[in-house]
C-alpha cells in the first residue's frame, strides 16, 4: 500500500507565505520612515534645500523598492500619460507666471539642482507608486493604495516645509496614484512628478 500523496501548497498558501505577505507594506512603511528621519538628520535645518540629504533619502527608497522586488515598465503609453498628468500640475504655477507672480531663478544653476531634483523625485515614485503601491493593492485594493501612498507622500513633506504643505501635497499624491493606476505602472506618476519638479524651477 503506497503512502498518500502530499499536495504542496501553492506560493502565497502557506503560513509563512501569507505571513510575509502581511508584514510587506508594515517593513517598507518603517524603512520609508528611516529614510525620512535620516534626511533630517542628514540636512538639519536647511533640509530641503540640503542635495546630500536629498540624495541619501532616495538611495534608502530605491534599496527597499530593489528589495521589493518593484517592476518599472517604461512605455510609450505610460511616458505620455506622465507628461500630460505633470503638464495639469503645472498649472498653477503657469497661472503664477502668466501674472507676473512667480520668481525667476538663475538658468546656471539649474543642471546640477535638476540632477538632483530627478533623482529624489524618481526614487519617490519608485517607492510610492511602485513597491508600496503593489503591496497595498494586493491585499487592500487600488484605492487604498492610492490613498496610503498619497497620504505618505503629504507627511513626507512636513518635516520640509511644515504642517500647512499637506492639503496640497494629499491633493498631489492622489493625482500621481491615480495616474499609477489609469497607466497601470509607476512610470506615469514617476514622469508626472519629474516634469512638474523641474517645470517648476522656471514657474516658481
Amino acid at each position: 500500500m503506497t503512502a498518500p500523496a502530499v499536495r504542496a501548497g501553492r506560493p502565497g498558501d502557506r503560513p509563512a507565505d501569507r505571513l510575509a505577505g502581511r508584514l510587506v507594506t508594515p517593513l517598507l512603511v518603517a524603512g520609508f520612515a528611516a529614510a525620512l528621519a535620516l534626511r533630517v538628520v542628514l540636512g538639519r535645518v536647511a533640509v530641503a534645500d540640503s542635495r546630500s540629504a536629498g540624495l541619501a533619502f532616495a538611495a534608502v527608497l530605491l534599496a527597499l523598492a530593489i528589495a521589493a522586488g518593484v517592476h518599472l515598465r517604461l512605455g510609450v503609453r505610460s511616458t505620455v500619460i506622465g507628461v500630460c498628468g505633470g503638464a495639469v500640475l503645472c498649472l498653477p504655477g503657469v497661472v503664477g507666471w502668466l501674472t507676473g507672480a512667480a520668481s525667476h531663478r538663475s538658468a546656471g544653476a539649474f543642471l546640477p539642482w535638476a540632477a538632483v531634483v530627478t533623482v529624489v523625485a524618481a526614487a519617490e515614485e519608485i517607492f510610492l507608486r511602485g513597491a508600496l503601491f503593489s503591496a497595498v493593492a494586493r491585499r487592500r485594493g487600488p484605492v487604498a493604495a492610492v490613498a496610503f501612498g498619497a497620504g505618505l507622500f503629504a507627511l513626507m513633506h512636513v518635516p520640509l516645509y511644515g504642517w500647512h504643505v499637506v492639503p496640497l501635497d494629499l491633493a498631489v499624491g492622489i493625482w500621481l496614484g491615480a495616474l499609477r493606476v489609469y497607466a497601470e505602472s509607476p512610470t506615469a506618476p514617476l514622469m508626472a512628478h519629474v516634469t512638474a519638479d523641474l517645470a517648476g524651477w522656471w514657474l516658481r
